[in-house]
């Protein structure tokens, strides 16, 4: 005689659970393998493929100039510019704030690579709002003769990444003047720098004009030479 008791914990209504979750979760394990293989392997060796096609072997633009130390007079801290690299990447911003230079746009994280990232501080917060002034007023010090409605944005407030290697052409203008002054040079040699190296949209639709601030002032530095 069956005990009834033991039956009915295996009667077909419980079964029918387990082979409902025996469906579902084999399926999800696979899937979980497949992607694991492809997204660690497959695809990363065909991304790592690509960049070695792309110029440099995906190591970024490096751009090859003679040794330079530019210091900053503001900070006493000196920029990537420095006697012991000869080469510098044109893809990562760095710090120029020295008034014989292109200022570069500013960063939330101190132009540091290894933790880039921004304020994360929204445009009504006080602290956020009293940065951006700061860095208004200091901007008309060292160039009087700028209004602030002349002022472009990205001049006063950081990317997201803080690390934004491009200046919009507005930027790189209103610094003429200053620049100018400062290597008793002739406004219209700025400008031509300028003109030369202002990258147009991608393509003539996707994006705005810029200009990339170590190329800039690597331009400048020769000019002087």
């Amino acid at each position: 005689m069956v005990d009834r008791r033991l039956t009915s914990h295996f009667s077909p209504k419980t079964i029918k659970p387990f082979k409902i979750m025996k469906q579902n979760i084999l399926p999800a394990i696979r899937l979980t393998l497949i992607c694991l293989v492809f997204f660690s392997g497959f695809y990363t060796l065909l991304i790592f493929g690509i960049a070695q096609a792309a110029p440099n072997g995906g190591k970024g633009e490096i751009i090859m100039s003679e040794k330079l130390k530019i210091k900053s007079k503001q900070s006493g801290k000196a920029s990537d510019f420095s006697p012991e690299a000869s080469y510098y990447y044109a893809n990562v911003g760095q710090k120029f704030d020295k008034d014989e230079y292109f200022w570069s746009r500013p960063s939330a994280v101190d132009y540091n690579a290894a933790g880039a990232g921004g304020s994360n501080k929204g445009p009504s917060n006080p602290e956020y709002l009293k940065t951006v002034q700061e860095r208004i007023d200091n901007l008309i010090k060292h160039n009087p003769n700028i209004k602030i409605a002349e002022i472009p944005s990205d001049l006063v407030t950081a990317s997201g990444s803080g690390l934004d290697p491009n200046i919009s052409v507005q930027a790189a203008k209103i610094q003429v003047k200053r620049i100018a002054k400062i290597r008793k040079m002739s406004e219209q040699q700025i400008q031509d720098i300028i003109l030369s190296t202002t990258e147009k949209p991608f393509l003539g639709l996707f994006g705005t004009e810029k200009v990339n601030v170590l190329k800039l002032n690597l331009a400048l530095h020769q000019l002087k030479q």
